[in-house]
C-alpha cells in the first residue's frame, strides 16, 4: 500500500487518550486505525440507509411479484 505523509494539528487530549490505548504503536498506526474506522462507519451508515427503504414500505405491500411478508412466511 502506498503511504502518504500527513502533517496536521489535532486535539492534544484526544491524541493522548488514543496514545494511551495503543501505547506501543506509532502515531501513524493510530491514524491508519482512525481512518479505517471512519470509512467502515460511513459504509455501515450507507448500508443502513439502503435498508431503510424496507422501513418506509410495509412488508405486506403488494407489487408485481407479491409481497415480502408472504414470501418471508413461505420461506421459513
Amino acid at each position: 500500500m502506498a503511504r502518504v505523509r500527513v502533517s496536521t494539528t489535532v486535539d492534544e487530549g484526544l491524541l493522548e487518550r488514543a496514545r494511551g490505548l495503543r501505547a506501543s504503536q506509532p502515531d501513524s498506526v493510530l491514524l491508519d486505525q482512525a481512518l479505517a474506522a471512519l470509512v467502515a462507519n460511513h459504509r455501515t451508515m450507507e448500508i443502513d440507509q439502503t435498508y431503510g427503504a424496507y422501513d418506509r414500505q410495509p412488508l405486506d405491500t403488494a407489487d408485481a411479484w407479491g409481497d415480502l411478508e408472504s414470501f418471508r412466511s413461505a420461506s421459513s
